[in-house]
């Protein structure tokens, strides 16, 4: 199957309130370019410089997503243009954000990324320790960040059970964040969770925002 086929294949399996983020990290403009034909607008990426450079030679109407884990030195390269971070995993990260973007007369769209799997190799804040930070509202004052969410990554495992455990850990957690810190929010909605393998199961969940790669594009090829 081609990609656009694969494409719309995904996306008649997501209910209505669900967004696809197609994840094109490591694959070429062309595939990109096969993608947004048949109508996919949200690209997700994973280097900043890469970003950039499809950015600059894709249409200028793909809402582009950082999705991987961001280190501050690189953040001034993308804010021009970045629809929403992922990826924030702690509250300095969001400081260096604001601080950009208010360079770049910007509000940037920002998800808090939580640390459920039993992975070492997974980043994000815990629960409490996301909890606390918010709980300390000096986030508050970053007139330039909009917190619009939460996004999360189940264990990488065949556990089934386990998978549908850690992604009600997650809605649980956004539905209370939600509750304690932005019931007055409109732009406070996302739960970005789930990937090519278990996004059915996030769905499920209460995801809202599902990022999915290798069953649209293929397998990946880290040599580019």
């Amino acid at each position: 199957m081609s990609i656009a086929d694969n494409l719309k294949q995904v996306l008649t399996e997501l209910p209505q309130g669900v967004r696809l983020v197609a994840v094109s990290k490591f694959h070429p403009n062309e595939a990109i370019e096969e993608a947004y034909q048949a109508g996919q607008r949200i690209f997700g990426e994973s280097k900043v410089q890469e970003m950039t450079a499809k950015y600059e030679s894709l249409p200028k109407d793909i809402e582009w997503h950082f999705i991987g884990h961001l280190q501050t030195n690189k953040i001034k390269y993308m804010i021009p243009y970045v629809a929403m971070i992922h990826g924030i995993d702690t509250y300095k990260l969001l400081e260096e954000v604001n601080k950009q973007a208010a360079k770049a007369g910007r509000i940037v769209n920002c998800l808090l990324q939580i640390h459920v799997a039993r992975e070492e190799t997974k980043f994000g804040f815990s629960p409490e320790e996301c909890k606390g930070m918010l709980a300390a509202g000096t986030w508050k004052k970053l007139s330039h960040i909009r917190l619009c969410g939460l996004m999360g990554m189940a264990s990488n495992t065949d556990n089934a059970e386990q998978i549908d455990s850690e992604f009600r850990l997650l809605d649980r957690l956004f539905q209370e964040i939600k509750t304690t810190w932005f019931a007055d929010s409109t732009h406070f909605r996302e739960l970005s969770m789930g990937m090519s393998h278990d996004y059915h199961q996030a769905i499920a969940a209460g995801s809202t925002m599902v990022r999915v790669g290798s069953k649209i594009f293929g397998e990946r090829n880290y040599n580019n």
